[in-house]
């Protein structure tokens, strides 16, 4: 009776480790940070270079700071889809073409309690390269325009 307590105690302890360190996994691991300017703004964002890191992007966070966002760079220049499947919070997400310029802009609603399947996607009007996340609003407040550049600074 004993060791199949404790087998019983082993086998939950395994499932909740499988079912929590996922999660834990994705607050832990830091992105790099990059400086960009946009338009006029200059930024310091993540970056979502790898396909691991386009899948997370802005999962889970609570909160997004007013200058703060995720930029997604992508090897290819095509017509690019996001979702917002485990996003807490609404974004505006402007597109970049392989040139850098402001292609499209869309505001995006927070997946919070949205069933996978019913989730909207927000699909690039034109072929892009990079994505770039930002508060709700950013773009319009910030007076950031189509046609307005993107350019990756320095480090």
């Amino acid at each position: 009776m004993a060791s199949l307590l404790k087998c019983l105690k082993i086998r939950t302890l395994f499932i909740l480790l499988t079912i929590y360190m996922p999660v834990s996994l994705f607050a832990a691991t830091p992105f790099k940070t990059r400086s960009i300017k946009v338009g006029t703004k200059t930024l310091v964002v993540e970056v979502a270079e790898t396909a691991d890191q386009h899948e997370r992007g802005l999962m889970f966070r609570e909160k997004l700071g007013e200058n703060e966002g995720m930029l997604f760079i992508f090897k290819n220049v095509e017509t690019r889809f996001f979702w917002m499947k485990n996003t807490l919070i609404d974004l505006s997400i402007g597109y970049f073409d392989g040139s850098g310029t402001l292609v499209d802009v869309q505001e995006m609603k927070s997946g919070k309690g949205i069933p996978d399947a019913q989730l909207p996607s927000y699909p690039s009007a034109k072929p892009a390269k990079y994505a770039l996340e930002m508060q709700k609003g950013w773009f319009e407040k910030n007076k950031v325009k189509i046609g307005a550049k993107l350019q990756l600074l320095k480090p």
